[in-house]
């Protein structure tokens, strides 16, 4: 049996999570796989902390301090992708709550 990293890193990592099946992984270049994984790394990064307030990480860091690292690297990858898009967080105003 030939032992490949390819088959650890790339294609059960895409049937897993991605839900493609042997023919898809088959016939789509390797760069769009490799990009597909990309993005799916990043989507979960992303959202690894939806649900959570601020407070609630401060209290599961104090056990676990790597918690406050992955969880500012979210926001971190947060604030990239809302720059891309153009969000912008407007101040809230009473005005604006009126209006």
């Amino acid at each position: 049996m030939k032992y490949s990293a390819d088959a650890v890193y790339l294609y059960i990592p895409l049937m897993k999570n991605l839900n493609m099946r042997w023919n898809d992984i088959k016939y789509t270049p390797r760069r769009e796989l490799e990009g597909l994984l990309l993005a799916w790394g990043t989507y979960e990064q992303l959202h690894a902390f939806d649900g959570y307030s601020s407070e609630e990480i401060s209290t599961m860091s104090k056990d676990r301090p790597h918690v406050r690292q992955s969880y500012n690297k979210s926001m971190e990858i947060k604030a990239i992708m809302e720059g891309k898009m153009d969000v912008e967080k407007k101040p809230l105003t009473f005005q604006g709550l009126i209006n």
